[in-house]
C-alpha cells in the first residue's frame, strides 16, 4: 500500500475530486483531505491511499507540478512522521542525582 502526500491544493477542493482525478492511474483505496479542526477549512493538502505501488508511482508522475482547480499541485510519496525527539529536559547526561 502506498500513501501519496497531494499538497497546493484549492481550499474548495473535497474528497470526492481527489477520489476522480487519482482513480485515473488505479485503485484509490482512501482520501484524507486536511482540515482545521478549529474551523474545518480545509488546510490546503491531503493523503491519498492506492493499494498498488505501481499506480500510485504513475499518479505521482503525472500530477505532480500539474494544475487543478486552478492550482498547481505538488505530488509525491508520504513520509511518515519524524521521530521528534525525547521531550522537555534539560540536555542529556547528568551527573549524581544523589
Amino acid at each position: 500500500m502506498s500513501e501519496i502526500y497531494v499538497g497546493n491544493l484549492s481550499f474548495d477542493t473535497n474528497e470526492q475530486g481527489l477520489q476522480t482525478l487519482f482513480s485515473q492511474y488505479g485503485q484509490v483505496d482512501r482520501v484524507s483531505l486536511i482540515t482545521d479542526r478549529d474551523t474545518g477549512r480545509s488546510r490546503g493538502f491531503a493523503f491519498v491511499t492506492m493499494g498498488d505501488g505501481g499506480a500510485a508511482q504513475s499518479a505521482i508522475d503525472a500530477l505532480n507540478g500539474k494544475e487543478f482547480e486552478g492550482r498547481t499541485l505538488k505530488v509525491n510519496e508520504a513520509r511518515g512522521k519524524q521521530d521528534r525527539g525525547g521531550g522537555g529536559g534539560g540536555g542529556g547526561g547528568g551527573g549524581d542525582r544523589w
